[in-house]
C-alpha cells in the first residue's frame, strides 16, 4: 500500500483519471480512443504468451501454429484473441482517426496530437503486416513476397534493402527471424508512442464536437468518463468474445491454413481486411515505383492534414456544411477502396480505383482546403442579404485576424477567447476579445 501511494505510476495514473478535466459535451465516438488501448494492451499481452510457444523456422512455424491450434489446451482461444483483436484495434483507431477529421480535433493547437496519432496508425500497419506472415501459410508467404518485393523498385538501393530485410537472396529462415523480433518489439514502441500521445493530449486537452474553447464548461474525467468508457468496453467486447469463440476465422483467409509453397501462387493475394485501402492504392498505378509512391503519398497528406486547413477558424463540421459534405464523400471513398482491394486486378475493377484514388488525392488537396474559402464567401452572402455587410467588414475580418495573431503567439491566450460560430443565429462574442487587444 505504501509503494501504491507513492509510486511514479501511481501519481500519472491518478493525474490522467481523476485529475483531468475534460469538456461536458463529449459523445460516444470520443470512446474509441479508450477502446484503442485497451485492444493495444490486450494484444501485447496476448502477444507475450504467443511467443512463448512460437519458433521462427520455415520448417516448424507452420506446425507450430497448428499444433498450437490443435493440441495446446485453449491455445487456439488465444490465438484468436490475438488474430482477431488486430482486426478490432484497427476498427477502433480508424473510427477514432475519422472523428478527429469530422469535428476538426487535428487542428490547431493539436497537431503534434495529430502527428503522434498517424505516427502509431503507421506502426501499426508495419507490426500488423509483419505479423500476418508469421503463421507461415500460403498467403503469409507470397503476402511478404509480393509487398516486400515492391522495395527493389527504389531507385540505387533497392536491391540492398530487399537483401538486408530478406537476409538472403529469397524469403527463408534470417528473413522469418527479422520478422518476428521487430513484430515482438514494435507494440513495446507503440506502447511507449501512446504515452507521448496521451502527454500531448493532456498538454492541449480534449476537443468537443462543437469545435470551441470554454474554460468553464469542464467536468474530471472520472468517474463520468470512466464509466462511459467502461461500458463502451463492455458492449465492443460482446461482439468481440462473439467473433473469436463462435466465428474465429470470419476476418480471416481459409487459404492461409495451406502450408506455404513457393511452387504454388494463390490466383488472389489479398493482405488483411485493414490494410485494403493501402493495398488498392498501391496496385492501382501498374508502375511499382509510382504505385508505392502514391500509397506513400497517401498516408503522407493524412500527416499534413492539419497545415492543409490550418486557416480553419471554425473546426466542427457541425457548422461548416462544405467540409461535412466532403467528409462523407471522402469516407465513402476510402471504403470503396476497401473493397476494391479485395476484387482481382481485373476490368472494370483496375479503372474503377484508379478513379477512386484521383477523388481521393483531389479531397485532401483541393476540396477540403476550399472549404475554409467558400465558407467565409458564404458567410459574407449571408450577411449580405440580410443588410448586415459593415458587421462583415468591421468586425467579422477584424475578429479573424486578431484570433489568428493570438492563436500563433499565445497558447493560453487561445484558450481564453470565445471563438464565433457559424450557424441559424450568428453570434459573436467581443469582450473577452477587447480585453487581450
Amino acid at each position: 500500500m505504501r509503494f501504491w501511494s507513492k509510486s511514479l505510476l501511481t501519481l500519472i495514473f491518478k493525474i490522467s483519471a481523476f485529475f483531468y478535466i475534460t469538456p461536458v459535451n463529449l459523445n460516444y465516438w470520443w470512446n474509441f480512443g479508450a477502446l484503442s488501448l485497451y485492444f493495444l494492451i490486450s494484444q501485447i499481452i496476448t502477444g507475450i504468451v504467443l511467443a512463448m510457444f512460437y519458433n521462427p523456422n520455415s520448417l516448424l512455424a507452420y506446425s507450430v501454429i497448428m499444433d498450437l491450434n490443435n493440441e495446446i489446451f485453449y491455445g487456439w482461444w488465444i490465438r484468436s484473441i490475438h488474430s482477431n483483436g488486430a482486426s478490432f484495434f484497427f476498427l477502433c483507431v480508424y473510427i477514432h482517426m475519422f472523428r478527429n477529421i469530422y469535428y476538426g480535433s487535428f487542428l490547431y493547437p493539436r497537431q503534434a496530437l495529430w502527428l503522434t496519432g498517424m505516427t502509431i496508425l503507421v506502426l501499426m500497419i508495419i507490426t500488423a503486416f509483419l505479423g500476418y506472415i508469421l503463421p507461415w501459410g500460403q498467403m503469409s508467404f507470397w503476402g511478404a513476397m509480393v509487398i516486400t518485393s515492391l522495395l527493389a523498385s527504389i531507385p540505387l538501393i533497392g536491391s540492398d534493402l530487399i537483401y538486408l530485410l530478406w537476409g538472403g537472396f529469397s524469403i527463408h529462415d534470417a528473413t522469418l527471424h527479422r520478422f518476428y523480433s521487430l513484430h515482438f518489439t514494435l507494440p513495446f514502441v507503440l506502447l511507449g508512442l501512446t504515452v507521448v500521445h496521451l502527454f500531448f493530449l493532456h498538454e492541449f486537452g480534449s476537443s468537443n464536437p462543437t469545435g470551441l474553447q470554454n474554460v468553464s464548461d469542464k467536468s474530471p474525467f472520472s468517474p463520468y468518463y470512466v464509466l462511459k468508457d467502461v461500458l463502451s468496453i463492455i458492449i465492443i467486447l460482446i461482439f468481440f468474445v462473439y467473433i473469436f469463440s463462435v466465428t474465429p476465422d470470419l476476418l480471416g483467409h481459409s487459404i492461409n491454413y495451406e502450408r506455404a509453397n513457393f511452387l504454388i501462387t494463390p490466383p488472389h493475394i489479398v493482405p488483411e481486411w485493414y490494410l485494403l485501402f493501402f493495398y488498392a492504392v498501391l496496385r492501382s498505378v501498374t508502375n511499382k515505383l509510382l504505385g508505392f509512391f502514391f500509397m506513400f503519398c497517401s498516408l503522407i497528406l493524412l500527416f499534413a492534414l492539419p497545415y492543409l486547413l490550418k486557416k480553419f477558424i471554425i473546426k466542427s463540421s457541425i457548422f461548416k456544411p462544405w467540409h461535412a459534405f466532403w467528409f462523407w464523400i471522402f469516407l465513402s471513398i476510402v471504403l470503396q477502396l476497401g473493397w476494391i482491394g479485395n476484387l482481382p486486378v481485373i476490368d472494370p475493377y483496375l479503372g474503377i480505383g484508379q478513379l477512386l484514388c484521383i477523388f481521393y488525392f483531389l479531397i485532401l488537396l483541393i476540396f477540403f482546403p476550399l472549404g475554409g474559402p467558400i465558407e467565409r464567401l458564404m458567410y459574407d452572402c449571408y450577411l449580405f442579404i440580410h443588410n448586415e455587410k459593415k458587421l462583415s467588414n468591421d468586425i467579422h475580418y477584424f475578429s479573424i485576424n486578431i484570433i489568428e495573431d493570438l492563436y500563433c503567439k499565445n497558447n493560453y491566450l487561445s484558450q481564453m477567447l470565445f471563438e464565433f460560430v457559424i450557424y441559424d443565429n450568428i453570434k459573436i462574442e467581443i469582450n473577452n476579445l477587447c480585453e487581450y487587444i
